[in-house]
């Protein structure tokens, strides 16, 4: 095992903001609201992204935009993802952001593979028009002023319209303070293994700002490797979190590093540890909804990530995956040996849905050419009509 004191990077800096670890929490649409925020931020160390909000939904301020990109008082870094494909209303939304002292950080959604956002144009299948990539960057990063705007986004749409270095140079050319490389194309989803040379690639190709990966980081072990191997000056966090807040905290530790050069010790909760962040989680939520009952159907998407690994019943997972209260949910934990141990590899490795290979779903006539023509820009506001993608 590679040591943290041998891979660790220095502090990462992303315009005027620094962090001494390396870590980003990526925007996961229904995932990352404050309330899962919040939880990460108390085992450990980084930067943590909000759920992809459109641009044109806060413009218009929708209430649950509005809403969503609110910050509990303890997140001092506010971060902020907006999703747009049209120039004027992203940096329309960047303004507003700023303007109302919403946000420290601002970052631009280049990679949702989902069919409802690139079938519209947007996420993943924008670079593919690099002019109108370019004008959206610029424009945010003139209206964002000091406030750092960075971009995340993938390979391409598939193995044959690559989009990552030339939208990566642009938007260096831009300005933004940061580049976060999804090593898997739209095409690929969440499959396969992500293709971490593409890191290495773009690490070598960008020169003036940091560049994070992102792709298969279940561990910390996984997070010091990625940087070993590409070079990347920070990683992003996805799916390998999902049930496991407490992975923030082994990657603390791990690239905080120690002085002897052994590796961190990982943090192994029990099954009582796993069930108080749970509990602790849908606490949270309910914070975040005003409302109990909301909460806990949110909540229920959760347990088979937590779980998993763990010697718990399907009968009382079942009940867990259909609590409406969180009396109901304290008398069910209640049943858990919580002195269970840590399950070992069970509760490890990937989490989320995976997919499968799919081609891409697009705009009529999208690939024919890289320039935008005039049929496609005004049909693509209709791709800003939801609060958040995803």
């Amino acid at each position: 095992m590679t040591s943290a004191t041998q891979t660790s990077p220095a502090p990462l800096k992303i315009g005027p903001l620094t962090l001494d670890v390396p870590v980003v929490l990526a925007p996961m649409a229904g995932i990352t609201n404050t309330a899962f925020r919040r939880l990460c931020r108390e085992f450990g160390a980084g930067l943590y992204v909000s759920e992809m909000i459109t641009s044109r939904a806060l413009v218009e301020r929708t209430t649950e935009s509005m809403r969503l990109i609110n910050h509990h008082e303890s997140e001092k870094t506010r971060s902020i993802q907006l999703y747009g494909v049209d120039p004027k209303t992203v940096a329309d939304a960047v303004t507003l952001l700023v303007a109302e002292d919403r946000a420290d950080h601002i970052d631009l959604n280049f990679g949702c593979p989902v069919p409802k956002v690139t079938r519209k144009g947007g996420g993943a299948a924008l670079p593919w028009k690099l002019g109108l990539f370019r004008q959206i960057v610029e424009g945010a990063v003139q209206a964002a002023g000091d406030v750092p705007v960075t971009v995340k986004m993938r390979k391409g749409i598939d193995s044959d319209h690559l989009t990552y270095l030339e939208a990566g140079k642009a938007a260096e050319g831009a300005g933004v303070a940061a580049i976060a490389l999804h090593a898997r194309t739209a095409a690929e989803y969440y499959s396969g293994q992500a293709d971490w040379s593409a890191i290495t690639t773009l690490k070598n190709t960008i020169t003036s700002v940091p560049v994070l990966g992102n792709g298969d980081i279940w561990s910390a072990e996984d997070a010091l490797r990625m940087v070993a191997e590409t070079g990347c000056d920070g990683v992003v966090v996805g799916r390998g979190c999902l049930g496991r807040p407490w992975l923030f905290g082994d990657l603390a530790a791990a690239f905080r590093g120690d002085a002897s050069g052994a590796p961190a010790a990982k943090i192994q909760p029990n099954l009582g540890q796993v069930a108080d962040a749970f509990r602790r989680h849908a606490v949270l939520l309910t914070e975040f909804f005003e409302s109990e009952e909301r909460a806990c159907r949110d909540i229920r998407k959760h347990v088979a990530w937590y779980f998993k690994g763990y010697p718990v019943g399907g009968d009382l997972r079942a009940n867990l995956a259909s609590v409406g209260s969180l009396a109901q949910l304290d008398d069910l934990l209640g049943t858990l040996d919580g002195d269970l141990e840590y399950p070992g590899e069970g509760a490890e490795g990937p989490r989320g849905r995976a997919g499968s290979p799919k081609k891409t779903s697009l705009p009529e006539h999208w690939l024919d050419s890289q320039e935008l023509v005039s049929t496609e820009r005004a049909n693509l506001t209709e791709g800003e009509g939801d609060t958040s993608g995803g």
